[in-house]
């Protein structure tokens, strides 16, 4: 039985800290931006506000008939038949006599700004029959107001980023939680069920190949002579050999499909030399099946950054989900293209049936019923046989595990249909530089 282990909370994984540091991040970009909002539609409200309190301001203040009636921050000067009259503690800089002299031309308002020792002044110069009158309006006190706004708007944002940030931090370590146990149980049992279940799959394989050496001389020819019983009892044998090799197969697909971690330690390889290992590994079994298989493409070295367990599945699922669907020949090809190093597997089998394109590298697919797209489909050679006892019975993960391996490389996997009979499965990684 496969232990269980204690139940423990982990939320130390590096991956889950990275997701919950994630989550914090955006919750609080969130945050932040409708902070930014909302605080510049408060800026821009009360803005508004000042701009319209100054020109109201500034249109009361030309209406004021003495310049020593005008109060604090206002500045008045009366131009009255050559005559000029000014608001007490008038600024050096002040009348804007430029703007006195185009209102005297035009007769047309005309309103500046002017900066004097720090201070912001808002001028307004109109003609009302003889008389020229300048208003001019320290703007000083709104701008305080306004920085002060923004200050407060600021310093208020960063809090509340800042409570947001742990916020956010607490509630998605809270959220990644039930995952992160979850996540628990399965290493736990990926790690139990590499264990548990490769040690009986190895007695078992072994015990299957005493059992087929010594059969010889444990069984002898039937009563008639004809050697037809111990035929049949080496070849059920045989099958328990090589579904236990399966077995230790589909194993090993569902480690590496269970735990990304199997590939997370990559380093440079080269898989021109695991295309030629995989051939030569499954070439025996295409032979037996009166198939060609055959190696194309570079000769040369084709490095890749990649986990060598993990991509010599991919080889070989690729290259048995070929042999599995062949009619005569399965092509191995790889070479570089572009910045990438491309895998195309080629057979002439019946190839994959419309539609089902987007859908082959799905666990546990079918194109017909009770066989998995990417997985085992009898070949048209033992079909013609009756293979259904006799073909290869295959309960792998089949172009799945392609996809996903392809995917935690940083490539892409595709099926590239051929003119006429069979097709092409296409796998495209970043080649290393």
């Amino acid at each position: 039985m496969l232990s269980t282990g204690a139940r423990t909370d982990r939320t130390d994984d590096p991956e889950l800290r990275l997701a919950a540091r994630r989550l914090a991040m955006q919750f609080t970009g969130l945050i932040v931006v409708l902070l930014l909002l909302v605080g510049g539609l408060v800026l821009g409200i009360v803005s508004a506000g000042q701009q319209e309190a100054s020109d109201q301001e500034l249109r009361n203040s030309a209406s004021i008939d003495s310049p020593d009636e005008a109060p604090d921050g206002v500045y008045l000067i009366v131009v009255d038949d050559g005559r000029l009259r000014t608001s007490r503690d008038l600024p050096a800089q002040l009348p804007d006599e430029d703007a006195l002299r185009s209102v005297a031309e035009t007769g047309k308002p005309v309103e500046s700004s002017v900066s004097i020792d720090g201070h912001d002044y808002r001028v307004l110069t109109s003609q009302d029959g003889p008389h020229l009158t300048q208003v001019a309006v320290d703007q000083h006190q709104r701008d305080e107001e306004r920085g002060r706004l923004i200050l407060a708007l600021s310093v208020s944002g960063i809090l509340a980023a800042v409570a947001a940030w742990f916020l956010a931090t607490w509630m998605a370590r809270r959220a990644m939680q039930p995952l992160a146990e979850a996540l628990a149980l399965q290493r736990r049992f990926v790690a139990d069920a590499s264990h548990e279940l490769r040690t009986p799959l190895t007695v078992l394989s072994t015990r299957a190949q005493m059992l087929r050496r010594r059969l010889p001389a444990l069984t002898g020819p039937d009563d008639d002579g004809a050697p037809g019983a111990s035929a049949q009892i080496r070849g059920q044998v045989d099958e328990i050999v090589q579904d236990s090799r399966m077995l230790t197969e589909i194993l090993e697909d569902l480690l590496i499909a269970a735990d990304p971690r199997e590939v997370l330690e990559q380093q440079p390889l080269d898989i021109a030399a695991l295309a030629d290992e995989a051939v030569a590994s499954l070439r025996p079994a295409a032979e037996h099946q009166n198939l060609t298989l055959e190696r194309t493409g570079s000769a040369a070295p084709v490095m890749v950054n990649g986990a060598r367990i993990a991509l010599h599945r991919l080889f070989t699922a690729l290259v048995s989900n070929a042999v599995d669907h062949a009619v005569h020949s399965v092509r191995v090809d790889v070479q570089i293209v572009g910045a990438n190093a491309v895998i195309r597997v080629s057979d002439d089998g019946p190839g994959f049936p419309a539609g089902t394109d987007a859908r082959a590298f799905e666990r546990f697919a079918s194109t017909r019923a009770g066989v998995p797209a990417g997985a085992a489909a009898p070949t048209a050679a033992v079909a013609d046989a009756d293979a259904d006892a006799a073909a290869p019975r295959h309960y792998g993960l089949g172009l799945a595990l392609v996809a996903e391996v392809a995917a935690r490389h940083g490539g892409s996997v595709s099926i590239e249909p051929l003119s006429g009979r069979g097709a092409t499965v296409a796998v495209s990684l970043p080649a290393r530089r």
